[in-house]
């Protein structure tokens, strides 16, 4: 991350060494951290602590032999400050600083539940600086408030202003963390096929999609099904629509047998931007389209378009499929179309671990 040049490294830092013994009334430098065997790893002793003469054995028992107290030039900043000054730009909104810097790091935590969002390219530019860096988790990784999303810190003790001013002019106003507020879902389903419309076979889809909707605080307002009929589906999907719903989820259908209708039934609808198939397994017969409706019943929604998936019969039995990927996204106001779709097709491969630990996993990453 930072090169490490000339020999009077100590002098570059913006700190001086000072014997333990000998540094009595003098101000430390930076944290010093206490590791027990017990697990225990806290803060001893606190930037700006004034040394004490019963402070020198603690130290000692530390194993700190030389200490390095404060020689900050006009043109230097210490790492507390740095770490401050780098997270306050690198936040955009739905997230917030955890506490105060610490040994030159500070946390950044969502400050609402949602999609988290990494500006990937300006992350890249930002770490490529050296003497400072940011790490977070994955793009598009749902989030619960208070969950650690981020982190920045100052790798010297002290870095030169201009350091941090690039770092700032880099992450100012570029969301560079950013985490998106999810619209509560009002879910309209279509469950299509013979073998369950006619009750040749029990459904499996409806207590799946179900759950899933209602870990977002969905609503589920109608779950209708129909046989493999163009019209009929169509109909069914229009009869959710003034019932009230903004999202329109379909399953089963989706493949490219004679009988699987579904994506025409949308098509019909006039919904646009139909995107067929996806870069993922489980889930390349995904779909995603979008359906304008300027007269829509909830006032809400009236301009926004109606997002329809389709959802392949991987859906009803694989636990984590492409629907887990996307339905974040979507719930967070993103449009997905095929450029999105197609974006999978790196880490887009689950696989089907046996104890299922999404989203902390390769899967959509």
């Amino acid at each position: 991350m930072c090169d490490i040049q000339g020999s009077d490294t100590r002098n570059r830092l913006g700190v001086k060494t000072i014997p333990v013994e000998e540094a009595v009334g003098m101000v430390l430098a930076h944290d010093i951290t206490e590791i027990k065997q017990e697990d225990f790893k806290g803060r001893a002793f606190k930037k700006g602590h004034i040394v004490k003469e019963e402070d020198i054995n603690r130290l000692q028992r530390l194993g700190k032999e030389n200490l390095f107290v404060l020689n900050i030039g006009e043109d230097e900043v210490h790492e507390d400050d740095a770490a401050y000054s780098m997270a306050t730009a690198l936040m955009g909104k739905g997230v917030k600083m955890e506490g105060e810097p610490k040994e030159g790091k500070i946390n950044i935590i969502a400050d609402r539940d949602g999609l988290l969002k990494i500006n990937k390219d300006e992350l890249l530019r930002f770490n490529m600086l050296g003497d400072v860096m940011c790490a977070t988790l994955h793009n598009n990784t749902p989030v619960k408030k208070g969950q650690l999303v981020g982190g920045t810190r100052a790798i010297p003790l002290v870095v030169k202003k201009t350091m941090v001013e690039d770092a700032v002019a880099i992450a100012g106003g570029q969301n560079v963390i950013e985490v998106k507020e999810f619209r509560k879902p009002k879910v309209g389903v279509v469950i299509t096929g013979n073998e369950v419309y006619y009750g040749r076979i029990k459904d499996a889809f409806a207590p799946v999609i179900t759950k899933k909707i209602k870990a977002f605080d969905g609503e589920i307002v109608g779950i209708y099904y129909a046989p493999d009929d163009e019209g009929f589906i169509e109909a069914r999907l229009k009869e959710l629509i003034e019932a009230g719903a903004n999202l329109l989820i379909t399953t089963g259908g989706m493949s490219v047998d004679p009988d699987d209708v579904t994506r025409f039934a949308i098509r019909n609808l006039g919904a646009e931007d139909i995107s067929y198939g996806s870069a993922a397994l489980p889930g390349a017969m995904f779909l995603t389209a979008y359906l304008e409706r300027h007269d829509s019943p909830n006032p809400r929604f009236t301009h926004s378009p109606i997002p329809i998936l389709g959802i392949p019969a991987c859906g009803m039995y694989h636990k984590t499929t492409i629907f887990d990927l996307i339905l974040p996204r979507v719930l967070a106001g993103e449009k997905i179309t095929r450029k999105e779709l197609a974006e999978l097709g790196h880490g887009g491969l689950c696989l089907n671990c046996k104890e299922c630990k999404y989203p902390v996993c390769p899967f959509g990453r």
